[in-house]
């Protein structure tokens, strides 16, 4: 008589099941069914609602129209403009900032470093509309502390909103988006033998060296995972619509803003969904990416 037991395959499969089924439901049919209303017109109002048409790779064509490519408000335009707001905010922002903190974080006393690494993941935790909503305020031309304060100091304020909306959206997402990197380079600092850092002190070598040359290439794998996990959540981020709207004149309307405008504004579900496609595709290769270099890791360490 056959026993059940937890160790077999037939128990794993079943603790797997619900698990399955919820990624299925949730993921794998909704994947697929964007793929499909990619080359549907598809729309929210009219008859096409119901009984769309199947129009082939016309949604792609027109997102790739060399003619309306650049101008503002179509997806050329956004595709770069994300581009941009990826390498400032993400590679340029979010990793050098986290790094530099997670640097910091081992030379203060142990006060300042919990007091630091609370303030830093306080940006993070908090919910992503209570954080837009507070740096709106913060903002605000009229009654925003940033010009309460400079015109506390005699200094002119500024409509930063109106005026510099893309810098605005970078430094946001730079500050909250922060936290991961220091985390992750703060658990790597910490794998680092301590001897290293203690004979390099004995050479009188000073904290930039040490960074450099000691710590920096002994953590290399965890500084392409950070790399690469930004840059994908970046890409795919929807907070400054909190703040911009994708304005003024589309010049903070990123992919998942515009994807948001084409297909639940302007009710365009077919084309929004021929968006949703690319960008996924664009994710792929980040997450292929990603998993070539999470394979090399172990290889090199055999």
């Amino acid at each position: 008589m056959k026993t059940f037991s937890l160790l077999s395959n037939r128990a794993g499969a079943l603790f797997l099941a619900p698990a399955a089924a919820l990624i299925g439901v949730f993921v794998i049919i909704p994947f697929f069914w964007v793929i499909v209303v990619s080359f549907t017109n598809r729309t929210l109002l009219g008859s096409t609602a119901l009984n769309p048409d199947f129009v082939g790779f016309q949604n792609y064509i027109a997102l790739f129209n060399p003619l309306t490519f650049f101008s503002r408000g179509q997806f050329g335009f956004s595709l770069i403009l994300t581009t941009q707001f990826v390498l400032l905010s993400a590679l340029v922002g979010q990793a050098l900032l986290g790094l530099i903190l997670a640097w910091l974080s081992q030379t203060v006393s142990p006060k300042i470093k919990s007091f630091l690494q609370t303030a830093v993941i306080a940006a993070w935790i908090l919910p992503e509309v209570v954080i837009g909503f507070a740096w709106f305020a913060f903002l605000d031309f009229d009654n925003g502390t940033l010009n309460m304060i400079l015109r506390g100091l005699g200094l002119p304020p500024g409509d930063w909103l109106l005026q510099n909306p893309f810098w605005v959206i970078v430094v946001f997402n730079t500050w909250r988006g922060a936290a991961f990197s220091m985390m992750l380079f703060n658990s790597a600092f910490q794998s680092i033998p301590p001897s290293y850092f203690q004979a390099a002190d004995v050479a009188g070598a000073s904290s930039l060296q040490k960074l450099r040359d000691i710590a920096l290439p002994l953590i290399k794998g965890h500084v392409v995972t950070d790399l690469i996990l930004i840059t994908m959540w970046t890409f795919n981020v929807f907070t400054p619509f909190l703040l911009t709207n994708g304005g003024p004149s589309y010049r903070t309307e990123l992919l998942s803003i515009y994807t948001y405008r084409i297909a639940f504004k302007d009710f365009e579900f077919g084309k929004g969904a021929a968006v949703g496609v690319i960008i996924m595709l664009i994710n792929l290769a980040f997450a292929l990416v990603y998993l070539r270099m999470a394979r090399k890791k172990p290889a090199e360490a055999d």
